[in-house]
């Protein structure tokens, strides 16, 4: 399939080959369509419980026209989407009302996790053999996910903010990425599959997220291999990836905003360095106050005297953060 190089999966897409099945034709007003049912979905999703991240993380592909980077396909194309209706008809399959089933797990993640500490964690063995079922022990906290609603709904994936921070840089597997506050990687997952191994790098600070980083999504999703650089800190030290990084893209989401103007500064004059001169770009989430408080002219003066250039302000499509968000770009315009 063409997205499969930016992980996408056959069994979200099934999910929301549901919920566009009366879709016939694709046309600009069939985009509209769709966005209309993206809405609906994103409802339906708070009433339930516990949607799985996947099935819902790339929702937003569907009601976008088609995207290329270097001639591979970020979002959906029409083909795509033609091919997703055959099988939705060939099957039979018509979107039901939605109602809680038994299932196979039906109890809620505060339930999961009292049975979890009841019964020693996901081994039932006593003594010797309680600890022989994994060689990497993982906390019932998140084996039930708990960690998914510590940044948004669980159902809220990141894919939408690598879809548009991929698509504007150019990024290639070959690039190299900075998150900046990357949490329980619910963006980073997402970079972390598409770049060569050691390519994506992160700072956290927060040690709960960081467990639920390196003992469940990394190895749930199978992508311990790429060797992410993950490093707890603070202060904007980035002294531990090395002094001879260059990144093509170096990215804070909801990141900045919480943190003393004064910090965000020495942050990017640390930063400016790193990033990679005329193609490599900054970019920020939700507001550039930490700049825009000083005024136009002081604010400019101080970019212009790091090497920095504003270069615009974005929007785009997200699950998130009541649907969509934006973004603040900059580059580093000497070598």
């Amino acid at each position: 399939m063409r997205n499969a190089k930016f992980g996408l999966d056959s069994s979200y897409l099934a999910f929301i080959g549901i919920s566009v099945s009366n879709v016939t034709v694709i046309s600009p007003n069939d985009l509209i369509t769709l966005t209309k049912i993206s809405s609906v979905l994103v409802r339906l999703s708070k009433r339930v419980r516990e949607i799985p991240d996947s099935l819902i993380a790339g929702w937003h592909c569907f009601h976008q026209r088609e995207c290329k980077i270097d001639g591979e396909s970020v979002s959906t194309s029409a083909e795509d989407i033609d091919w997703l209706k055959s099988q939705v008809e060939a099957n039979g399959l018509h979107m039901q009302q939605n109602i809680l089933r038994k299932g196979i797990n039906p109890r809620t993640r505060q339930q999961q996790l009292q049975d979890l500490l009841n019964f020693k964690g996901i081994s039932h063995y006593e003594g010797e053999d309680a600890n022989n079922h994994t060689a990497l022990p993982c906390p019932g906290e998140l084996l039930v996910e708990e960690h998914h609603s510590n940044y948004g709904e669980p159902w809220a994936g990141g894919r939408d903010v690598f879809e548009f921070l991929a698509e504007s840089t150019r990024l290639t597997p070959n690039s190299r990425v900075l998150e900046i506050g990357c949490g329980t990687l619910r963006v980073g997952l997402h970079f972390i599959r598409y770049l060569d191994p050691e390519h994506f790098h992160c700072l956290e600070r927060d040690k709960l997220s960081l467990m639920a980083a390196l003992h469940y999504e990394l190895p749930s999703q199978g992508l311990l291999y790429k060797r992410p650089l993950i490093v707890r800190g603070e202060d904007m030290d980035f002294s531990k990836f090395g002094s001879d990084t260059v990144y093509d893209l170096i990215y804070a989401s909801a990141v900045f905003l919480h943190m003393p103007d004064k910090l965000v500064w020495t942050g990017l004059e640390r930063l400016v360095g790193r990033l990679k001169p005329l193609e490599g770009r900054i970019f920020v989430s939700h507001n550039v106050k930490f700049c825009s408080r000083l005024g136009g002219e002081e604010c400019t003066k101080r970019l212009t005297d790091l090497g920095l250039e504003y270069k615009g302000k974005h929007t785009h499509d997200s699950l998130l953060f009541n649907h969509y968000e934006i973004w603040f770009e900059f580059r580093r315009f000497k070598a």
